[in-house]
């Protein structure tokens, strides 16, 4: 009697556990929509949410008025609350850090932002981190031992063998520095690291300009470049961690020293810096991205020229890997992502160049939705993912 009634409550555990992780995977759902995502029956659906939300670990909420839920009345919605655990969100990047608190439905409780030369001083840079962090964790109410999963970008490729930085010219101050252990030294929890560009793409598919798509590549332009791609819903990382550095295709076999060591890859050509460069004999007055967002917005002519055709040698260099991938999008983020039609444009105008045409027309190209936060964001929606949020004791 008792192995039967062991076996029931296991059973019961195991149950729960399937509606907390379909509820986490897509944040909000009816009792119908888990019912179908776990293949339980509707009843044991509803008693077990029962019991979740009288533990607090499940809420419920009226969906819009709007909203299409087929025949019948609309089912209310359900979602975790923050009894189910909060994650952290870390964006390094080379002159920033951005951290988040969220919990296990997406929703960001703190936020923190700070600029840092991240690239000449690794101890500068995981100091900013765990002060920033600290500060938002302050404000969120939650403790560092409460975090469910920490996770961190890095800006540069990441070799998945050992956790180091893969072209030791990008980031020279950083060699031999495993970014994991570090902050984990630090913060005394655990903590995963994955390429920014990678972490922006998982953002944009989760909570932005990527959401619905299952082949994108994710393009990160700034004061360096990268790129994440998703291929059947899940990032495509290659065997060595490195996939998607787009950055350090060759377009110009004797073109401008790379900081990777090579000649003329594209990222010495593209890039927030050489674009500033470029139309700067035009202007008296030092230039910064403040005044190319001005110019692009007066409809400057030399300025909406440059970032297009910065814009199609991206495109261009696109071309060929959707020739070889077939995305439905491309998502420009970064810096120079943020600067609109003009960079699309270009893009557009590379990729239709570049690639077939009946993969060419197929894309879609898209700013990112997210702006600076799609790395922050991805690192979030990555930690939602791996884990199972905690059950009650049956």
């Amino acid at each position: 009697m008792k192995d039967a009634r062991g076996s029931i409550e296991a059973l019961r555990a195991a149950n729960r556990d399937r509606v907390l992780s379909a509820l986490g995977a897509v944040r909000v759902a009816s009792r119908s929509d888990l019912a179908r995502a776990t293949s339980l029956s509707r009843t044991t659906v509803a008693s077990i949410v029962a019991e979740l939300t009288s533990s607090g670990l499940v809420q419920e909420s009226e969906p819009d008025r709007g909203s299409k839920q087929g025949r019948g009345r609309p089912g209310t919605l359900l979602s975790l609350t923050r009894s189910a655990g909060m994650v952290a969100g870390i964006d390094l990047g080379h002159r920033h850090v951005r951290v988040a608190v969220a919990d296990l439905a997406g929703s960001v409780v703190a936020e923190r932002a700070a600029e840092l030369d991240v690239d000449s001083s690794p101890a500068g840079a995981l100091e900013g981190v765990e002060e920033l962090l600290r500060s938002a964790l302050l404000e969120a109410r939650t403790e560092l031992e409460a975090l469910r999963a920490v996770v961190s970008s890095v800006p540069g490729p990441l070799v998945a063998s050992d956790g180091t930085i893969g072209s030791r010219s990008l980031m020279p101050r950083w060699n031999g520095v495993v970014l994991a252990d570090e902050l984990a030294g630090r913060l005394g929890r655990a903590v995963a690291v994955h390429n920014d560009a990678n972490l922006g793409a998982l953002g944009e598919l989760a909570f932005g300009a990527a959401a619905g798509l299952e082949h994108f590549v994710y393009v990160k332009l700034g004061f360096g470049m990268g790129a994440g791609i998703v291929l059947d819903g899940r990032l495509y990382t290659g065997a060595r961690g490195m996939a998607g550095e787009l950055g350090h295709v060759i377009v110009q076999e004797n073109g401008p020293v790379c900081a990777c060591g090579n000649r003329g890859c594209l990222a010495a050509t593209v890039s927030l810096r050489r674009v500033l460069e470029l139309l700067q004999p035009a202007h008296a007055e030092p230039l910064g991205l403040a005044d190319l967002l001005d110019l692009l917005a007066d409809g400057d002519a030399g300025a909406r020229r440059i970032v297009y055709d910065t814009g199609r040698s991206v495109g261009a260099a696109l071309g060929d890997l959707a020739n070889c991938i077939d995305p439905e999008g491309v998502i420009l983020g970064g810096t120079l992502g943020e600067l609109g039609q003009p960079i699309i444009d270009g893009v557009r105008a590379g990729l239709d160049a570049h690639a077939q045409p009946a993969i060419a027309g197929g894309i879609d190209v898209r700013q990112a939705a997210l702006g600076a936060r799609s790395e922050v964001m991805g690192a979030v929606a990555l930690g939602m993912s791996q884990l199972t949020p905690r059950a009650p004791a049956p």
